[in-house]
């Protein structure tokens, strides 16, 4: 892959600067568009420098992926000191936050008109996915309920549903139900906490009309892929190990 960086990215919304790497396919000097991938905690993704908490070694998975003629752009979105407040779409009674419709607000109303304007991308929210884990995972959860004309799919990865207090779970019960689809995912070695909070998850996700069967034709009902990594904890190596499973199902 071949990686551009934009440095220090205003958010008006949140009145702060980003750094934001776009990873480009090895393909792209081919003047094809391409589907484009939006994951946070954008630093973890590569470059071990930069990586807080080992990386998700994404361009070995990108060019796995690309053998199976599945290829993106990829924006890794770096996250700020206030991560926590950013990616948490309700207030948590121990640790504030609840600003993720402002970030969200940055990615669709400012940065992703730049990315389309700047590289060669397939605009429309069928091909525009955001993925995370963590707080990463809830947030995109979130993005694609919240943001259904901008989001069509969405990755969740460990997904942080108990800040908040669950609220997510009772915003995703009364929201209505988009096109497109949800890879949703957990370790085993996670906790039990989280482990019960990603099976109920999924759990609404099928009572509101998402097809569990991988690979469903009827196209009229969003597709859902749920899995439970046998041994799998909540770091990096985990989501890494995971992440080439999620974007083929997603980029299908």
């Amino acid at each position: 892959m071949m990686k551009r960086t934009l440095e220090r990215v205003l958010s008006p919304q949140l009145r702060n600067r980003r750094t934001v790497d776009i990873y480009l396919p090895s393909s792209y000097p081919s003047g094809l568009r391409y589907p484009v991938v939006y994951m946070h905690d954008g630093q973890n993704l590569s470059d071990p420098s930069t990586a807080f908490a080992g990386t998700w070694d994404l361009d070995a998975t990108m060019e796995r992926l690309a053998a199976r003629e599945l290829e993106a752009i990829v924006v890794g979105v770096h996250n700020t000191d206030a991560r926590l407040r950013e990616y948490s779409p309700f207030p948590d009674r121990r640790h504030g936050g609840g600003q993720a419709d402002a970030y969200l607000a940055f990615l669709a109303d400012t940065l992703k008109p730049r990315i389309d304007r700047l590289f060669r991308t397939r605009p429309n929210r069928d091909q525009t996915i955001i993925l995370g884990s963590s707080m990463g995972g809830l947030v995109s959860l979130y993005a694609y309920f919240r943001f259904p004309s901008v989001f069509g799919r969405a990755g969740v990865m460990s997904p942080s549903i108990w800040f908040g207090q669950g609220a997510v779970l009772d915003f995703i019960r009364a929201a209505g139900t988009p096109r497109g689809g949800i890879y949703l995912d957990a370790g085993t070695q996670e906790g039990s906490a989280t482990l019960r909070d990603v099976r109920r998850l999924g759990r609404l996700l099928v009572r509101k009309g998402f097809a569990r069967r991988r690979g469903s034709r009827r196209q009229s009902r969003p597709r859902l892929r749920y899995v439970e990594d046998p041994g799998g904890r909540h770091n990096e190596a985990a989501w890494a190990r995971r992440l080439e499973s999620a974007l083929a199902f997603l980029l299908e």
